[in-house]
């Protein structure tokens, strides 16, 4: 039996730094103020995605994966769980200057879950808006505690401008945090585990400080100076489309594809074979044509779920999107 691609409805995150733009401009109907987050494509338990078209339109998606386990592929598993969790993040303030652990960490003190390997795609940026990546020198567990005893770690911290089309790996342990005025794609490992180490002493709408988490933030940090990531990718002109490689790491390739209307795209080369691929439309509007001849609209914003050994026979449109495989 052919498989056919399907829409997702993401669920929300009303998280103290996050605004209103992921509803003003990316279409979510999502009653939450403010919309931080979106988790586009989800099984994991603080937050599952749900199908929204199709003939399992409005069950979650970790339902339907257990009911279809071959949607995986290679990654099949009688959980329905996905090893990869997409979102869209809306960062009006600051988010909290944060690390997550790896797998062996996490594997050791959080019951078995999954580390949080990370990468972010820039979708909007406003002019002086920057990011935390990382270290501006080596430091050490002892350097890291007396800059927090002192309030003085944000000296120690490695800003960087961004702007929109940038596109950052964070391996698990890095240090780092969004800042306001940024809207990205996060593509990450299936994890919830965040360890706040300094959160600007803000309080939550109750008066309360959000809670940090020093001792795990200590035992899982990489104290090295990072290297900024280049910027300067490649660009390919394919059948009807180009294509950039984002990133490619152990648990995620992230491809940009900008679909060109006047030719559909000759989509074989964005087709599925062993496993699941995850198209999210960040720009524009465009259809998916499957081999069985079923075709599925999409628009900014919206999150398609393209199971395992699916064909695609063409996608058309002006649209730009991001093709994600785990």
């Amino acid at each position: 039996m052919k498989h056919i691609p399907f829409l997702l409805r993401p669920v929300g995150k009303d998280y103290l730094w996050g605004g209103e733009r992921l509803k003003t401009e990316y279409h979510k109907q999502i009653d939450l103020t403010p919309l931080a987050e979106t988790w586009e494509c989800s099984t994991h338990p603080d937050g599952c995605s749900v199908v929204d078209s199709g003939a399992a339109a409005g069950k979650p998606l970790r339902t339907v994966l257990q009911e279809h386990p071959e949607y995986l592929g290679i990654y099949a598993n009688p959980e329905g769980e996905l090893p990869i969790l997409i979102k869209l993040i809306d960062a009006k303030k600051d988010l909290s200057v944060q690390v997550h652990p790896d797998d062996a960490y996490a594997k050791q003190y959080e019951n078995g879950q999954n580390g949080k390997t990370e990468m972010w795609y820039v979708l909007e940026a406003e002019p002086d808006a920057s990011l935390v990546y990382g270290f501006r020198h080596t430091m050490t567990p002892e350097r890291l505690r007396q800059s927090l005893a002192e309030g003085t770690l944000e000296a120690d911290l490695q800003s960087v401008p961004v702007s929109k089309n940038d596109a950052f790996l964070i391996p698990a342990g890095t240090v780092h945090a969004i800042g306001a005025g940024i809207l990205l794609a996060e593509i990450q490992q299936s994890s919830n585990l965040t360890y706040r180490l300094y959160d600007y002493n803000r309080t939550d709408a109750n008066g309360n400080k959000r809670p940090l988490h020093i001792e795990k933030a200590v035992a899982t940090v990489d104290y090295q100076q990072k290297p900024l990531p280049e910027q300067n990718r490649t660009v390919e002109q394919k059948d009807g489309y180009t294509e950039e490689v984002l990133c490619a790491c152990p648990y995620f390739q992230v491809f940009r594809l900008h679909l060109q209307a006047a030719t559909p795209a000759v989509a074989a080369a964005v087709s599925t074979t062993n496993a699941f691929a995850v198209l999210l439309c960040i720009s524009g509007s465009g259809t998916m044509t499957a081999e069985t001849g079923e075709t599925l609209a999409f628009q900014k914003g919206q999150c398609v779920f393209v199971p395992a050994d699916t064909t695609v026979k063409e996608l058309s449109g002006t649209a730009d999107l991001l093709w994600i495989t785990a």
